[in-house]
């Protein structure tokens, strides 16, 4: 005979069972804060270790990132294990992108010397994601000499109008309607 516990945790893996054979999907998250044992974002957020939690709520955890890029970096993680953006649903994705303005907003006002921000998301290895558990990072920016750059390519040439038409019609396509 098993446990409650051990009858809830069956329950939850064949209910995303269920639910990949009827979505067909590969990564489907189970709603309930699911955690990864090896995962720093998981022991921090269970308190296993410490950090400087900012905000918390039933779904995410806001904390100070300990590399301070500027100062008032902050990460935005959900609660529930999930390892990038590509396997998100919309319930937690809106439960986890509606806290970043106020989070965003009380870093800004922390200090009238901040003038910017940038919200950065990286997915995968080849997008410098170091940590694999989905999480955002509130970049404050004080000024264009601080620590922080991103550069973006412009490929304006590059691209004729029918090749952006064709990248267009893909990209559509593949939107759930």
């Amino acid at each position: 005979m098993i446990s409650q516990a051990e009858a809830v945790k069956l329950f939850g893996l064949l209910q995303n069972i269920v639910i990949m054979r009827l979505t067909n999907k590969k990564e489907v998250m189970n709603m309930t804060n699911q955690r990864d044992a090896s995962c720093i974002f998981c022991k921090i957020i269970d308190g296993e270790v410490p950090s400087h939690t900012i905000y918390e709520d039933e779904n995410i955890k806001a904390f100070l990132d300990t590399s301070q890029t500027t100062p008032g970096h902050t990460l935005v993680v959900p609660k529930t294990h999930v390892k990038d953006i590509f396997a998100y649903d919309p319930e937690l994705a809106s439960k986890t992108f509606a806290k970043i303005p106020m989070i965003a907003q009380a870093i800004k006002a922390m200090d009238p010397k901040i003038i910017g921000m940038n919200i950065v998301n990286n997915n995968g290895t080849v997008a410098s994601q170091s940590v694999f558990h989905s999480h955002f990072h509130l970049i404050p920016r004080y000024s264009e000499q601080d620590d922080f750059k991103i550069i973006f390519g412009d490929n304006t040439e590059k691209y004729s109008e029918d090749q952006l038409n064709q990248i267009q019609d893909k990209i559509k396509s593949k939107l759930e309607k």
